[in-house]
């Protein structure tokens, strides 16, 4: 038997919109990271980007169990001596709540080439309205 290996021709890209309000911080990332992959389709190919758009709404109302709110740290690094920036989830949802949902699914993805040229179909919204109306995105549950 020989394996299906898809060619760019052959992909369809859909659009998927998936409402934040009140799901798991770790679950919407995994859902999403499936779709940005591919892997929800049966022409699923490891070395070729085979997945959809898909759109994060209401990226401020996500839910995190415990006291995340204020355990979980978010790190990043100047390049400078002294120039290491700790921000707390609490802290980076007032600010920041797009980077939230980009820092879990970025983890998820394959690192390298294929991973960014994956990651870039994710758009991801604090609140409520997105843009992409024009694309027809479909409502996604899990």
């Amino acid at each position: 038997m020989k394996s299906y290996i898809a060619k760019p021709a052959d992909i369809d890209r859909k659009w998927f919109v998936i409402d934040a309000e009140g799901k798991t911080l770790g679950k919407l990332a995994v859902e999403a990271a499936m779709i940005l992959r591919g892997k929800k389709k049966p022409i699923y190919t490891p070395h070729i980007d085979t997945g959809d758009y898909v759109i994060v709404v209401n990226a401020e109302k996500v839910a995190v169990s415990g006291k995340k709110e204020s355990d979980k740290i978010y790190k990043r690094h100047s390049g400078y001596p002294g120039g290491l920036k700790e921000t707390s989830l609490g802290e980076m949802r007032a600010k920041k709540p797009e980077e939230i949902i980009y820092h879990a699914v970025r983890g998820m993805m394959p690192k390298g080439r294929l991973g960014r040229q994956m990651f870039k179909k994710l758009k991801v919204y604090a609140g409520p309205e997105h843009p992409h109306k024009a694309q027809k995105p479909e409502a996604y549950e899990f």
